[in-house]
């Protein structure tokens, strides 16, 4: 598991590679280099937030489309207005890497991944609407892409600046100089902020598609 910055951004950069794999070196080298803010930050992507209240901005209030199971025709939109939309058409994404890529993995494009409300939650919405069918959300590949991307783009962005002030090169572990002169960059608001705002210009590639043999019997290896 190599901890190389440069390493670590080709990887980045690689539509082959997933986060899931890509982000255990990602903390290695954060520790390596004392910077504990980004680490946390990268293990908590990693592992998934258990707090609602802890999650950042771009995995908040994922919109989605609200769907209702029909008897007759399955899965049809929900016969919703705007308020209703506004209140319920969202979902905040509290997931792991690993279940977020993997949800991706297996959309095709152009289609989405159907969450079922709680009890509650549709009880509110059944009542609100008069229908007394199951409810769900609909989330698109897309927004789940994007937000994977903002995680990703933050990480190349980091990558970016500590070969700038000369963080490179095979290590088993850095001297105090050097974690130093990388001691400012310990910010991953920073970063995942830059990352919403220039994404879209940046050489990191969406999740891709899987196939069909993978996704009938899963990654191999």
């Amino acid at each position: 598991m190599s901890a190389a910055v440069e390493h670590l951004d080709e990887r980045l950069q690689d539509s082959g590679e997933l986060l899931e794999e890509i982000m255990p070196s990602a903390i290695t080298l954060a520790m390596m280099l004392r910077q504990r803010t980004m680490a946390a930050w990268m293990r908590t992507e990693f592992d998934g937030y258990s707090n609602p209240s802890e999650l950042p901005p771009y995995r908040r209030d994922v919109p989605g489309h609200i769907v209702a199971r029909s008897p007759q025709y399955g899965w049809i939109p929900a016969p919703v207005d705007e308020s209703q939309k506004q209140d319920f058409g969202h979902r905040d994404m509290l997931e792991g890497i690993k279940s977020l890529e993997k949800t991706c993995l297996n959309c095709k494009k152009g289609t989405g991944n159907r969450i079922v409300f709680d009890k509650e939650e549709m009880a509110t919405l059944q009542s609100r609407i008069n229908l007394s069918a199951e409810l769900a959300i609909t989330i698109s590949r897309d927004s789940y892409c994007k937000l994977l991307r903002v995680i990703r783009c933050a990480m190349y962005l980091w990558c970016q600046e500590l070969m700038e002030v000369g963080i490179g090169g095979d290590h088993n572990s850095y001297s105090d100089t050097e974690r130093k002169k990388a001691a400012h960059l310990d910010d991953p608001e920073r970063f995942w902020r830059q990352a919403l705002e220039s994404n879209s210009d940046l050489p990191v590639p969406d999740v891709r598609e899987a196939g069909f043999f993978e996704r009938v019997f899963g990654r191999a290896g």
